[in-house]
C-alpha cells in the first residue's frame, strides 16, 4: 500500500518543550539535494531518533536502532550497482554434500538463471548456497552471509567479492532476500529452508511483499516438495485456512530449466507493479489488446473494488520513475486481499495472444 505519514511522530516533537523543528529542517536542507521526492521521509527518519534521543532509551534500545540503520544504509548503497540486474534468491540445505545429486541440480540451476541474465542471491554458505554460485559465478552472484560468534565463513565462489554483504542481525539478512528477489527458487532443506518458504509465501499472499514466482525446485523422481504441496492442499486448502487460489503462489517444478522458465514466463509481459493512493497500476512491457481488457472485466472483476480495469499508454503527470513512464499499464481498485488471483491475472496478460 501506499506510504502514508505517522502524524503522532511530528506531534510528539512539537510538543516536547524543545524547538529542534528548525534546526531539523535546516539539517534537511544542507544535507539532501532539494529536487528529492523524499525531503519529508528524511525528515521523519530524523524526529524518530531524536524523541529516541529525548527519551532517552535503554543501551541496548539505542545500539539495536544504530546497527539496523547502519547495516540498512550499507546494504542500501552496496546493491544500488545491480538495481538494473533481476535477482533470483535460491534458499536450500547447507548440508548438501558436493556427492549429492541435489548439489548438482542447484549448480545446473546457478549456471541456467545466469544464462537467462539473472543474478543468484543466496546466504554465501556451503551445500545448495555453494552449488548455485558456482554454477552462476562470481559475477552473477550475491552473497548476503550472517555474523556469528564462531566462524562463518562464505563460499568460495563470493569469498573476498563485493557482491558479499554480512549482516549482524537475522531479520535484516531476511529482508533484502525478500527484497532484492524477482523470484525465488526453494531447494530441499532444513527447518530454515520451509521457514523461508512459508514465510515468503505468507508476505505475498498478505500483500506485504510484491507478487513474485515462488519456485520449488525437486530433483526428478523427489519427493520432498510434493509432499509439503500435499500438505498444503490436503490441511491449509481443504481447511479453508487458504483459498484455493492461494495454491498458485507456488509452482513445482523438477529441472534448472524448468525453473527458469517459469520465471522468464512471468516478466514477458509484466514488468513491475505498484500502488498510486487507492489505485493498483501494473506495468507491462506490451499493450493489450481490447479483447483482452473485456476478458478481464469479465472474468477477474471480483478483483476490483470497483470500476473495473483501465489501460494507459503511459504514466500521467510525471506520476512514475521517468525510466518507466513510457511503459504501458493496467490500473484497477485492487481489492489488496486475493494475490492468487492476481496471479492468475498476471498469467494471463503475459500470454502474446492478448498483446496489440
Amino acid at each position: 500500500m501506499p506510504y502514508e505519514p505517522d502524524d503522532y511522530l511530528a506531534r510528539h516533537f512539537q510538543t516536547s518543550g524543545i524547538d529542534l523543528a528548525s534546526k531539523v529542517d535546516e539539517l534537511i536542507q544542507l544535507s539532501t539535494p532539494s529536487t528529492s521526492a523524499n525531503l519529508q521521509l528524511y525528515r521523519e527518519m530524523l524526529v524518530t531518533v531524536i524523541r529516541m534521543a529525548q527519551a532517552d532509551r535503554n543501551r541496548w534500545d539505542a545500539k539495536i536502532m544504530l546497527q539496523t540503520l547502519r547495516e540498512m544504509e550499507r546494504a542500501f548503497s552496496t546493491l544500488e550497482q545491480f538495481k538494473r540486474r533481476r535477482k533470483v534468491t535460491v534458499f536450500g540445505s547447507a548440508r548438501t554434500p558436493a556427492s549429492h545429486s541435489l548439489y548438482t541440480l542447484a549448480r545446473d540451476l546457478g549456471s541456467t538463471l545466469a544464462r537467462y541474465d539473472l543474478m543468484v542471491i543466496t546466504g554465501a554458505g556451503g551445500g545448495i548456497m555453494a552449488a548455485a554460485h558456482e554454477g552462476a559465478g562470481r559475477e552473477n552472484s550475491l552473497g548476503f552471509n550472517i555474523t556469528l560468534p564462531f566462524e562463518q565463513g562464505a563460499n568460495a565462489t563470493i569469498q573476498g567479492s563485493d557482491h558479499l554483504l554480512s549482516f549482524h542481525f537475522f531479520f535484516l539478512r531476511k529482508l533484502f532476500f525478500v527484497k532484492e528477489a524477482d523470484a525465488l527458487v526453494l531447494c530441499p532443506g532444513g527447518f530454515g529452508t520451509l521457514d523461508e518458504a512459508l514465510e515468503v509465501l505468507t508476505l505475498i499472499q498478505t500483500g506485504k511483499s510484491p507478487l513474485v514466482p515462488v519456485v520449488l525446485l525437486d530433483e526428478p523422481g523427489g519427493s520432498y516438495w510434493q509432499e509439503v504441496v500435499d500438505f498444503v492442499r490436503r490441511q491449509l486448502e481443504g481447511n479453508r485456512y487458504i483459498m484455493p487460489s492461494d495454491m498458485h503462489l507456488m509452482r513445482l517444478v523438477y529441472s534448472a530449466e524448468d525453473a527458469a522458465e517459469e520465471i522468464a514466463q512471468f516478466y514477458r509481459n509484466y514488468h513491475s507493479s505498484r500502488w498510486l493512493k487507492d489505485i493498483f497500476v501494473v506495468r507491462l512491457n506490451h499493450a493489450l489488446s481490447d479483447g483482452c481488457l473485456l476478458t478481464l472485466n469479465k472474468s477477474f472483476a471480483d478483483l476490483c473494488k470497483s470500476d473495473g480495469y483501465s489501460q494507459q499508454l503511459s504514466c500521467t503527470e510525471g506520476n512514475d520513475d521517468p525510466e518507466l513512464c513510457a511503459m504501458p499499464r493496467l490500473t484497477f481498485a485492487f481489492n489488496g486481499r486475493d494475490h492468487g488471483r492476481l496471479r492468475e491475472l498476471l498469467n494471463f496478460v503475459n500470454l502474446p495472444d492478448n498483446w496489440l
